[in-house]
């Protein structure tokens, strides 16, 4: 019986032709690899964030007067007491819907319209006036005068300061007398940078007085470091602001009297029962002594 001889698939000499080219195959195959990585990588390219750059030019920009730029952490209100306005008219000057919904660089006007209005309106009428005439104030739209000679009668007009009398000196008392907020000692006087106001000592629930007649433009407890807070502004020039109260007795848009109790002393966002009283003048803080009778 024969036998079936199966011959292999590979011979001998292709083994040893393949075996032969295996350590160059792999030679080649690190060869490219080490050619992969030591090409050099492409930097992606750079993201320009279109907002940032716009934002930082805005922030550039010199603020036109009677605007305020909105800095990071600004809040509304604290932009208000700080230019001694209403949040509320800062919010209706803007047509801001919603007073929590600003953004930082941007722009807020600070000042009445109605009076930007007229007083660019008084000083375009001052630079159009002919030789001899001059404004003259009034209540309304800015009216002119021509100072011509009157052949009806003579009048004197005194223009040197240091021959005038004393009823055309300059008054240096304050504008403004108010009343004390609270009964109590001081226990922190007012230091700029430091203490915006003064603190006076009480017990829980004593009466907080208005200091003066005015209109409550705020009443809560939103501006951080104040507590219960109230803030009644006099006029154009003059807030008063009531701080840690225990409960407060008025409400936004509330006229009140000079000493009509506004609010109960307390101790919240503080460490002890007491008032903080400041007065702003234009918004900016003054030491409140000069102004209490």
């Amino acid at each position: 019986m024969k036998r079936l001889i199966v011959k292999p698939l590979f011979s001998v000499d292709l083994k040893r032709a393949l075996a032969s080219t295996a350590p160059l195959a792999i030679t080649l195959a690190v060869g490219l690899a080490l050619a992969g990585c030591s090409t050099p990588r492409t930097k992606p390219a750079p993201i320009n964030d279109r907002n940032a750059s716009i934002s930082s030019a805005m922030a550039n920009e010199p603020t036109p007067p009677g605007y305020y730029r909105v800095k990071r952490g600004d809040t509304l209100l604290r932009i208000s007491l700080d230019h001694g306005q209403s949040y509320k008219d800062i919010a209706l000057w803007n047509n801001l819907s919603d007073p929590n919904q600003i953004e930082v660089d941007q722009l807020l006007l600070i000042k009445s319209p109605t009076a930007s209005k007229s007083a660019s309106a008084a000083s375009a009428a001052s630079k159009k006036l002919p030789a001899g005439e001059s404004v003259v104030g009034g209540t309304g739209a800015a009216k002119t005068a021509a100072l011509k000679p009157d052949t009806t009668k003579t009048e004197t007009i005194k223009t040197d300061p240091l021959k005038s009398d004393a009823s055309s000196s300059p008054v240096a008392e304050p504008g403004i007398r108010l009343s004390w907020p609270a009964q109590g000692k001081v226990v922190e006087e007012f230091s700029e940078g430091k203490n915006k106001g003064i603190d006076i000592a009480g017990k829980l629930g004593e009466p907080v007085q208005s200091a003066a007649d005015g209109k409550v433009v705020y009443a809560g407890n939103s501006l951080r470091g104040y507590g219960n807070l109230v803030i009644v502004k006099h006029d154009n020039t003059y807030l008063t602001a009531y701080a840690y109260n225990k409960s407060l007795l008025v409400k936004e848009g509330d006229s009140v009297r000079k000493g009509q109790k506004i609010a109960e002393m307390g101790d919240t966002d503080t460490n002890a029962v007491k008032l903080h009283f400041e007065v702003r003048v234009n918004g900016k803080p003054v030491n409140p002594m000069q102004f209490l009778q």
